[in-house]
Formats: structure tokens, C-alpha cells, sequence
């Protein structure tokens, strides 16, 4: 199903909206608080995907460091999951992140998020290591990913509309 979204860089009237997927996507989500301070940060881009009456459908945030960009937060409300608006929001973060310079791409993702994790790999993402315990709010590994030609993350959704 195609599904009429833009990809444009996160404002501070979103941030209720961004809060609010978050709630239902996380154990622990970050607070309002969290991401008016990471807009405020300028090392960090932050995303969303908003739909066609303007409602804010997912979002997504790194920080670029040197040459490398950090994936800090990806969701999609649960609605809208599975229809590819995930994986826009990170192919429009890796061409920002490559636009300041940046080359590599690294992740951590809960080791039971089976979908998510596939979403990774399937851009090109290896799994390089593991973090035992490291989401505390329930126990679950993290699961360390990288994506070292970054480049090839734009160039094979180079087709995609953001």
C-alpha cells in the first residue's frame, strides 16, 4: 500500500505528536523535555514523516560525530508500521548525515525487535556486537549494528520519494 508521506526535518510544534508515538512505541520513552533539548543540539538532525493532512506519522534522530552518524530514535505509529515509512526516515538521515561529511552509520537495537533489525539489514546494516543487558527498563541485549558505505543506503533507495 503507498502511502502519501514527506520527510521533513522535526519542528517544535511536533514534538507532542513525536512524544506521543514514542509512548506507544517504548517501555521507557524519551520525555517532551528529551527531544526539545536534542532540537537544541548541533550535532543531532531529527526527522518526521508526516502524512497528507499533516499528522506526524513516525520520526526518527542521530547525531553526526566526524564521519560518523549515531541512530538515536526510530518509531512509526502503529497504525502506519510495515508500509516503508521507517525505512525512509532512515534513508533521508543517512543523506543528511552524509551531507555533513559523515561516511558510517551505527545503531543499537533491542535483540528481540525481529523487524526492525531485518529493516537494517536489508540497508546494508551488519550486526558487530552486543550489549548484555543494556535496555534496563526489560533486561533485552542491544544489538550493536553498522553500516560502513553509507553512501549505499542512499543510492539504493536513490528511486524513493522523500
Amino acid at each position: 500500500m503507498a502511502l502519501d508521506v514527506s520527510i521533513r526535518p522535526m519542528e517544535y510544534g511536533d514534538v507532542d505528536a513525536v512524544v506521543a508515538i514514542d509512548q506507544a512505541s517504548y517501555p521507557t520513552p524519551w520525555s517532551e523535555q528529551a527531544y526539545r533539548t536534542e532540537l537544541r543540539n548541533r550535532s543531532a538532525v531529527y526527522l518526521v514523516a508526516e502524512g497528507w493532512d499533516g499528522r506526524v506519522l513516525g520520526y526518527a534522530g542521530m547525531w553526526v560525530v566526524v564521519d560518523e552518524m549515531h541512530v538515536t530514535t526510530v518509531a512509526v505509529a502503529s497504525a502506519h508500521r510495515r508500509l516503508g515509512i521507517a525505512r525512509r526516515l532512515l534513508v533521508a538521515l543517512c543523506r543528511e548525515g552524509l551531507e555533513c561529511g559523515a561516511t558510517r552509520m551505527t545503531l543499537e537495537v533491542r535483540s528481540r525487535n525481529a523487524a526492525a533489525i531485518a529493516l537494517y539489514e536489508q540497508l546494508g546494516f551488519e550486526r558487530q556486537g552486543r550489549r548484555r543487558g543494556y535496555y534496563q527498563d526489560t533486561g533485552d541485549d542491544a544489538v550493536i549494528m553498522w553500516q560502513d558505505d553509507a553512501q549505499s543506503i542512499a543510492d539504493c533507495a536513490e528511486g524513493e520519494a522523500t
